[in-house]
């Protein structure tokens, strides 16, 4: 089984916000997840972030790869806690 760390899309249209999800590769976008990591809403200024680093730590050592939009935001979330 694969695993992805990868963006749920939640609300309404025209109003994106996401879960940040740990997920089998074969399931849909929206569909069956292991575990919520984190959430990200785009639309305020500024653009909220929220990440639990110790479970996406502990998925990666686990073997979960997180797509390039999440593995982005992880970076920029860790930029700004250092």
């Amino acid at each position: 089984m694969a695993l992805k760390i990868r963006l749920a899309r939640l609300g309404a249209k025209k109003q994106p916000f996401y879960r940040i999800v740990v997920a089998d590769s074969r399931a849909k976008r929206d569909g069956a997840f292991l575990d919520i990591v984190g959430y990200y809403n785009p639309r305020p200024e500024p653009r909220v972030l929220e990440l639990k680093t110790e479970l996406i730590d502990n998925w990666l050592k686990k073997g979960a790869v997180p797509t390039d939009t999440v593995r982005s935001l992880v970076k920029k979330a860790k930029k700004t806690l250092v």
